[in-house]
């Protein structure tokens, strides 16, 4: 068994008034992830839970990033989160505070056969 990369989808996420890094990632990762239904898992025949997904999150002050709280967002699968300086802070004229944009790639990989004889089902099965 091989671990391929199956899916790569990116998201936009933004805390307007806070400058919360962690709001602003977990808002794109929802971006990423809640429009679209992917059922690789179930066309494989294998649980939701075997997916290795990986995160990686560009946002002003990763450091400050909950990386719990962004991998909590995903419903299954097994999550690794890696943050990076990136996104965007935009100051708010006369005040204190600044909106601020995180982007999201997520990266879904799965166990495939070497020999790539995959048993594609209709996912009916797979729970």
């Amino acid at each position: 068994m091989t671990l391929k990369r199956m899916v790569l989808q990116m998201g936009q996420g933004t805390d307007i008034r806070g400058a919360d890094s962690t709001k602003a990632a977990e808002r794109a990762v929802r971006d990423a992830l809640w429009r679209n239904n992917l059922q690789i898992a179930d066309v494989l025949g294998q649980p939701r839970d075997s997916m290795d997904i990986q995160v990686t999150i560009g946002a002003p002050r990763s450091e400050t990033i909950d990386k719990d709280a962004v991998a909590a967002v995903f419903p299954y699968g097994k999550v690794e989160v890696l943050c990076e300086e990136g996104g965007l802070e935009i100051a708010t004229p006369g005040r204190d505070d600044s909106t601020l944009l995180a982007h999201a790639a997520v990266v879904v990989r799965m166990e495939i056969p070497d020999d790539n004889s995959v048993n594609i089902g209709d996912g009916s099965d797979a729970k």
